[in-house]
């Protein structure tokens, strides 16, 4: 006779990998902590003199850390599905440890600050180059002039399937929200992606 322990299935977590970028204090740090079930990793090391005239400031210049290598949080779906999240850094410097975190990853979101909307330029050519799905989220900081969606996406030359939203990183309801749309267009995508022979 079979045990009642036999007849239980066990479950398998799916792990899945996202990677947040944007250009250099877009609140790539933010988003990740903002929605992170555990503490996050951060890499960040104070701005220092040798980085002037590297580093350009404008828009955000109370800002006084950088982040040097990635960002990562983790969050429970349900027990069978987990999402990883690794925020790039946004300094052009250190772009070559891009190729590295997209390993892997089944998608992006693309962190943007309308105040200095090109930094996120090199993100959207990177994504779009890998045909990695990404969507662009918009970053509404305070005393910010607010855009709608469809004047970014105009802005960015992206096309009409991807999701551009409005959100706040601050907020974790906010980050959720991008996170969702995000899952849900990598699964239309991955509709769209004929099936391997």
């Amino acid at each position: 006779m079979a045990s009642a322990n036999s007849d239980e299935r066990r479950l398998t977590a799916t792990a899945v990998k996202l990677l947040v970028a944007g250009g250099f204090g877009v609140g790539k740090t933010t988003m990740v902590g903002s929605v992170s079930e555990v503490p996050p990793l951060r890499t960040e090391e104070s701005l220092t003199s040798a980085s002037e005239g590297v580093d350009d400031l404008s828009g955000v210049e109370a800002k006084t850390t950088t982040t040097v290598a990635l960002d990562f949080g983790r969050i429970t779906i349900n027990p069978e599905l987990i999402l990883y999240l690794f925020g790039t850094p946004g300094q052009d410097r250190f772009w070559f440890m891009w190729d590295e975190l997209a390993q892997g990853a089944l998608g992006a979101v693309v962190l943007a600050d309308t105040r200095r909307l090109e930094s996120c330029f090199p993100a959207v050519d990177y994504f779009e180059r890998r045909g990695l799905p990404f969507v662009v989220g918009v970053n509404c900081f305070d005393n910010a002039y607010r855009y709608g969606t469809e004047e970014v996406r105009a802005a960015l030359d992206v096309g009409p399937s991807v999701p551009v939203l409005l959100c706040d990183a601050r907020d974790k309801e906010s980050t959720k929200q991008i996170l969702v749309t995000l899952i849900e267009y990598v699964m239309t995508t991955a509709d769209l992606v004929p099936a391997a022979r």
